[in-house]
Parts: structure tokens; C-alpha cells; sequence
């Protein structure tokens, strides 16, 4: 992720663009300590801006959720995030609240029954 953050060409204010690519390389290691799932969602988030600046917010929100929840279930909120494809703290933070993250992704579903038995229920020799 950082090897992207370095190859783009910073114009003007070189100090401060300097400075931008640190903290969003501090803001990167700190994902990864929460687990590698995470790592990647804040990666994500921060190359799909157009500036990866805007996406410091959410990363930072996203972060903070570890705090009330705990890396572990912060992780696993992450890559249920990256499966279903959402990259912002709004769906993170609903995924924690609804514990979806404990959850399968997909649930498998009970075979299909034989036909229902009801009076109201016309069946096949109904239709020509």
C-alpha cells in the first residue's frame, strides 16, 4: 500500500505532503496491529480516493471502534466489510452493532419442501 502512497508525485507544500504520507503510513501500521483483515480494509480505503487523504476520517473511525468492540471482533467486521464489498466506518460500525460479524456470511438454506396442501393453492393442472 505504501509503495503506491510513494510513487505518486506530491506537488508544492513538500513538507507538508511529507507529512501526509507519514501519518498514513502510521495510520496503515496501526490497522495492522489490529489484525490483517483490517490492515486491508484501511488500505482499501485509502486507495480508493482520489486522494488518499480523504479517506483518513473513516480509517481513523474505524480505528476507534477497536476500542468498544475489541480488535478480534474489529477484524472480523473488516473482512465481512471486504466480502460483501463496503469500504466506509458507517457499514464497519453496523456490521459491529448487529453482530454480524460472529454470523456467516451466507446462511445455507433448508432444502425445498414437497408442494404446500391448501384449498386455495391451484396447482399445476390449473394452467394448460
Amino acid at each position: 500500500m505504501l509503495g503506491g502512497l510513494r510513487n505518486r508525485v506530491w506537488y508544492g507544500l513538500g513538507e507538508l505532503n511529507a507529512a501526509i504520507v507519514d501519518l498514513l503510513a502510521r495510520l496503515v501500521a496501526e490497522a495492522a496491529g489490529l489484525g490483517p483483515s483490517a490492515k486491508l480494509l484501511c488500505e482499501m480505503i485509502l486507495q480508493d480516493r482520489p486522494h488518499p487523504e480523504q479517506g483518513y476520517r473513516s480509517c481513523l473511525g474505524i480505528l476507534r471502534l477497536a476500542r468498544a468492540y475489541g480488535a478480534a471482533r474489529l477484524d472480523a467486521a473488516a473482512m465481512r466489510a471486504l466480502e460483501i464489498g463496503v469500504r466506509n466506518y458507517g457499514s464497519v460500525k453496523s456490521i459491529l452493532e448487529k453482530k454480524l460479524d460472529g454470523q456467516p456470511l451466507h446462511e445455507p438454506r433448508a432444502p425445498d419442501e414437497v408442494g404446500i396442501d391448501h384449498p386455495n393453492i391451484r396447482g399445476s393442472s390449473y394452467y394448460h
